[in-house]
């Protein structure tokens, strides 16, 4: 279907049996949430973090880092990197801010929560889903970079600001280093092992053959256990506080479609080739809820609202941004099948240079 493979296809049936069965986990299994949240890995609980690291190697081992150098000469790179920036920093968390008010008036820490997702950009799973609809992996890595680097120092600031001084929430600090950290752990690591595994075995014709295949298999595997073990850890509040989590859950779904469908629509306008338009829709869309989940437990603790708020992020983002996936493949066929990609427009504009 569009593209899709047919493990790919059926993914929405894997997502959905894998978020029934953490929750049932969570619910019944006596003292699964202590057991899996009992060791943390950067404020992350291990058996996610390891989910997370597996998830993203195989991602990092297919970019052409290459390709970066000449993939971002040109005018045309440069406003689409100037866009993303825009979108993701000004745009994206103003949204997020406007709707969590809206639909989130009477619950203060359930809103502080859902600001705290939406200040924080992406650095991960945004290559996942991009990679399965087909998008540019050499652009999407520049922009994820870009906005590590830029999270490290606009978080916090903007975080304060919106759920502090705008939100008039409760005053907190926020620790640098978690940020660092965040952004070291779940970027650095898994950019790093990829990166020297493709410097040291792209030469050999059975690295793109045999071995990105096979390990390619571990990208999705790490996205159902993440999933199941999210779920198996929020299996209680799920079930007893289902008004509040069907409340909050609102505003993140507004956003993501919103986004997504806005900046999908601005890409097919300014006739933006389908390999940059996937990458800029889906990380204008996705959120760092590693990072959003680190701060809101070190700061309100484990068990406040805004933690479980925070901690919704993920459950809603993953099925909503799988959906989105399909979106974009149906609208790749309907608008996006004349135009070029922007690595054949890269030889025509460098042939013209020569000329």
């Amino acid at each position: 279907m569009w593209g899709l493979s047919l493990i790919d296809t059926l993914l929405p049936l894997w997502i959905i049996i894998c978020m029934v069965g953490g929750v049932l986990i969570g619910y019944y299994v006596p003292n699964v949430e202590s057991v899996l949240d009992a060791s943390k890995f950067a404020d992350v609980s291990l058996p996610i973090a390891i989910g997370l690291l597996v998830m993203m190697y195989p991602v990092f081992c297919r970019i052409k880092y290459e390709e970066l150098g000449p993939l971002l000469k040109g005018r045309f790179m440069k406003n689409q990197i100037l866009f993303s920036l825009v979108i993701n920093w000004i745009v994206a968390p103003l949204l997020m801010v406007a709707l969590a008010w809206m639909t989130l008036p009477d619950l203060p820490d359930y809103r502080s929560g859902v600001i705290l997702v939406g200040v924080a950009r992406c650095i991960a799973m945004v290559l996942i889903w991009n990679q399965l609809a087909g998008g540019n992996q050499e652009f999407c890595a520049v922009t994820v970079a870009i906005n590590s680097l830029l999270q490290i120092l606009l978080y916090g600031p903007l975080a304060f600001f919106y759920v502090v001084i705008v939100g008039k929430g409760t005053a907190f600090h926020i620790d640098m280093w978690v940020i660092f950290r965040s952004v070291l752990v779940y970027m650095g690591i898994p950019l790093l092992a990829g990166f020297l595994t493709r410097c040291m075995l792209y030469r050999y014709e059975w690295y793109s053959k045999r071995f990105i295949p096979v390990v390619g298999k571990l990208s999705l595997l790490g996205l159902l256990y993440v999933i199941v073990v999210m779920f198996a850890l929020q299996g209680h509040e799920i079930v007893n506080d289902i008004g509040n989590v069907l409340r909050t859950a609102v505003p993140l779904i507004i956003y993501f479609v919103v986004v997504f469908i806005g900046v999908l629509f601005w890409c097919i306008a300014t006739k933006v080739p389908y390999d940059i338009a996937a990458p800029q829709c889906f990380t204008a869309a996705s959120n760092n809820f590693e990072l959003a989940i680190a701060v809101a437990v070190g700061t309100f603790g484990v068990k406040s609202k805004e933690a479980l708020a925070a901690t919704i992020g993920p459950l809603i983002e993953v099925p909503m941004l799988l959906l989105l996936v399909y979106v974009i493949k149906y609208a790749r066929g309907r608008w996006f099948s004349s135009q070029q990609s922007v690595r054949s427009e890269s030889k025509e504009n460098a042939e013209s240079e020569k000329v």
